[in-house]
């Protein structure tokens, strides 16, 4: 088959008349004996939203750093508005095409202001003035996406949440200076936010699609994608596999076409743990005024919902806090929302990452031994399907969703008896979320306590309570028989009364 055939087969597949924009054409990418992508095929037309879908090291970061001029290929070339370029081009280039990319580690400068942090995206803002410019541009793109943000372009990065710096990120994608936008790649881009605000971005990028830009949107909420793509690229082994029209498609289907499996209901395994509940009760207060209190049995899965930004971490925090040096010494884990920050050492190798707790055994005074350690995390990186590098391998040379996977399963292979976990399933792949869910509910059974934030609503069917926080108190406790989405929303947006 010809590219040019191949080009009328996906117009058609769109059904309706399409314009071609930008192709990614037979692209190689390896990294060192790991190739990353395998003969990378498919073109990208005028004014739609294409979603890639794919288990955790498939390729799509990387195809989509190629095609965003982070990454020259190996092999291959880019085509774009009919121009041919031999392994991709250079980001200066790719931003000069109005191609644009949100990628899932933020690259937002923390000591820099909103303002001064467009100009380093865009030089061209320069000159007498050039503040009030860019502020004036940034603080409208933020409008447009995410109206009622109360974000100013004078803010500080650093002293942002980092919902609010993944705003700011995707505004400034979408923010024209001296070229229009064309292409917008948004790798992972609600990972951090919450549903609500999510939600305000997806109709955007549907919004941005009918004025003629194209989104390429990776995400692993399945939701997401059918909600917003008019196409579904899926990506298995570095390799384009199939191509599905959204429209009329079941998240059934996609799971199938990645190469997974659809897992069942977990409300009988629910109800099942609850019943063998031991009775023993964690309690702990929480906020200045101690006004907040959380009961979680022992053996349960507590978690905690909400808008994002309204006092989870903190409450995870002080749990973990009082656990660690409180009267009670427990043995806790803490699974880190923002990774980058506050979860991998990223000097060290995944091995070393994997058990940071054990590099030390005070036990017996020494070092630990390495090829134990090595043993132990090559039994959970088969359980977990961490995939991409060797356990002796950076951290770093991992894609963010099997970072992700390194720290909960440092929670899990430890001894903790109460795991707290910041919105853990970050950019992990769906056929991996099953089958920790599946572990979750397991290791419950046997005991194990555990906190869960969660931006995903749909994690919440496996939780036995969940308590939803607004303006760091909690409005409401829901049961797992009461944990609606209209209760979810209903609680989220409720004032708090002191």
């Amino acid at each position: 088959m010809t590219h040019r055939d191949s080009i009328a087969i996906e117009a058609l597949q769109l059904g309706r008349q399409a314009e071609p924009l930008i192709a990614v054409r037979d692209i190689d990418v390896s990294f060192g004996l790991v190739r990353a992508l395998k003969h990378a095929n498919f073109q990208f037309m005028r004014g739609e939203c294409v979603a890639i879908a794919g288990h955790n090291g498939a390729g799509k970061s990387t195809l989509m750093s190629v095609l965003s001029g982070a990454r020259r290929s190996n092999a291959g070339w880019i085509e774009h508005d009919g121009i041919r370029h031999e392994r991709g081009y250079s980001a200066d280039v790719a931003r000069g095409l109005g191609v644009r990319c949100v990628f899932q580690e933020l690259s937002l400068c923390p000591n820099l202001t909103i303002e001064e942090n467009m100009r380093a995206m865009h030089p061209q803002l320069k000159g007498l003035g050039w503040r009030k410019r860019a502020r004036r541009i940034i603080e409208a793109q933020l409008d447009a996406i995410f109206p009622g943000h109360t974000l100013c372009g004078t803010d500080v990065v650093g002293d942002l949440s980092l919902t609010q710096q993944q705003m700011v990120e995707i505004a400034r994608a979408f923010s024209s200076v001296d070229s229009p936008v064309k292409v917008v790649i948004l790798d992972e881009p609600t990972s951090s936010l919450d549903k609500y605000t999510a939600e305000q971005l997806l109709a955007f990028v549907r919004k941005a699609a009918s004025s003629g830009i194209t989104s390429i949107l990776i995400t692993h909420m399945l939701g997401e994608m059918l909600r917003c793509a008019d196409r579904i690229m899926v990506m298995r082994d570095g390799s384009v596999v199939s191509t599905l029209n959204a429209q009329g498609l079941t998240r059934d289907a996609i799971i199938r076409a990645m190469g997974q499996f659809v897992e069942g209901n977990p409300t009988p395994e629910r109800e099942r743990r609850a019943a063998a509940h031991s009775g023993e009760v964690y309690r702990w207060s929480l906020g200045p005024k101690q006004q907040t209190t959380l009961e979680v049995p022992r053996g349960s899965i507590v978690g905690l919902a909400g808008l994002a930004g309204q006092g989870q971490t903190d409450a995870l925090n002080e749990i973990y806090a009082k656990a660690r040096h409180g009267g009670s010494r427990q043995r806790v884990a803490y699974v880190a929302g923002d990774r980058r920050a506050d979860g991998v050492f990223p000097d060290w190798t995944i091995a070393q990452n994997f058990d940071i707790r054990s590099l030390f055994d005070r036990a017996c005074g020494s070092w630990i031994d390495m090829r134990r350690l090595q043993a132990l995390f090559d039994a959970w990186a088969k359980k977990l399907d961490i995939r991409g590098a060797a356990g002796n391998a950076n951290i770093l040379a991992l894609s963010g969703g099997n970072q992700q996977k390194v720290l909960f399963g440092r929670a899990l292979a430890s001894d903790a008896e109460l795991v707290l976990m910041d919105d853990p399933m970050r950019g992990v792949d769906i056929g991996t979320k099953l089958e920790i869910y599946r572990l979750l509910l397991d290791e419950a059974a046997k005991g194990r306590t555990f906190v869960w934030y969660t931006t995903e609503n749909d994690e919440l069917a496996y939780c036995d309570k969940t308590y939803v926080f607004r303006s760091g108190r909690v409005t409401q406790v829901l049961s797992a028989t009461e944990c609606t989405e209209e209760a979810l929303l209903a609680a989220s947006f409720e004032e708090v009364t002191e």
